[in-house]
């Protein structure tokens, strides 16, 4: 059977993330084992320490989350071939998407660049869109029961000369809009009154908008140092809901360019499943979250969850 891998994004994050996979299987230990070693005290505590024991607060901070969601997603994926004693050849993995942040999970994962340079990348692009949204009052907001038209419609209405933008289609009836706190706060009440539900978003800033132009230009930097390969399967790029042409500088200009435009997260869903007709999908962990939307995107396509050994079956 084909099989598609799904990996989460930021917000998956939650205290003892993958420690059951390292606890059943070396593979998974090794994954943590390494990203300890090339992160040091970095980040303040060994990064295992962080995804284990916490503390939440700390957890949650995006220079924080962003190497812990990809270190755990990748631990997971040892830890499943390790317990079914397979080879990623013998997976027949045909496909990987993943949610902003996952995307570089899911083109590690095909790839393209070794764990090490990918657990680099992240701590960067986590470390430098905190820094970005602690130099404007910005925020995001879900409206659920909002189409792309609506989510613009209510931007437009809202945004009175700040910046106000639609940033994640996550799922039919689930838009992210990305802006000035201001902004934001106008959205809310635009949005109610539009009959949509409006929900402020616990995140440091405006992802996937133009106030994270200072760290797209970081981000590009590094990628330009970072070696890219060759990719064994097909990876979704979030920009453009299609998969990632081979040349390795395309693939670097849609990272940089995914910190400031919306991620496409359900048509990159409705691609692969038109695309790859009878494989079956699998989440990685941490978390369910990406299954949940895929329920909202394509009823019938189930997707098998990783979040710990015993779900495996």
């Amino acid at each position: 059977m084909n099989n598609i891998i799904l990996c989460p994004g930021q917000g998956a994050q939650t205290i003892g993330m993958s420690k059951l996979w390292c606890e059943t299987s070396k593979a998974a230990r090794a994954i943590f084992e390494q990203a300890d070693e090339v992160l040091g005290d970095s980040l303040g505590a060994p990064l295992s320490t962080l995804c284990f024991e916490g503390p939440a607060d700390t957890l949650n901070r995006t220079d924080v989350s962003q190497p812990a969601i990809y270190a755990a997603s990748v631990a997971c994926f040892a830890g499943w071939l390790d317990g079914e004693d397979l080879t990623v050849k013998e997976l027949n993995m045909v496909a990987t998407a993943g949610l902003s942040l996952g995307e570089y999970t899911a083109l590690h994962l095909a790839g393209a660049f070794s764990f090490a340079d990918g657990l680099k990348l992240v701590a960067l692009r986590g470390k430098a869109m905190q820094e970005a949204a602690q130099a404007s009052p910005s925020s995001m907001v879900a409206l659920i029961g909002a189409d792309e038209d609506s989510a613009n419609a209510v931007c437009d209405k809202a945004r009175e000369g700040d910046i106000l933008v639609s940033a994640n289609f996550n799922a039919p009836g689930q838009v992210v809009i990305s802006g000035s706190a201001s902004a934001c706060d106008r959205a809310e009440v635009i949005a109610s009154e539009m009959k949509l539900r409006a929900t402020r978003l616990a995140v440091a800033g405006a992802f996937h908008s133009p106030f994270m132009a200072s760290a797209a230009d970081q981000l590009g930097e590094a990628l330009a140092a970072t070696q890219i390969n060759t990719l064994r399967c097909t990876v979704m790029s979030n920009v453009t809901a299609k998969a990632h042409e081979a040349e390795s500088d395309t693939i670097r200009q849609r990272l940089v360019d995914q910190l400031t435009s919306p991620v496409r997260w359900s048509a990159c869903c409705e691609y692969l499943i038109a695309n790859n007709e009878g494989a079956q999908f699998h989440e990685l962990a941490p978390g369910k979250s990406l299954g949940g939307m895929m329920r909202r995107i394509n009823r019938p396509t189930k997707v098998q969850g990783h979040n710990e050994p015993a779900t495996v079956s």
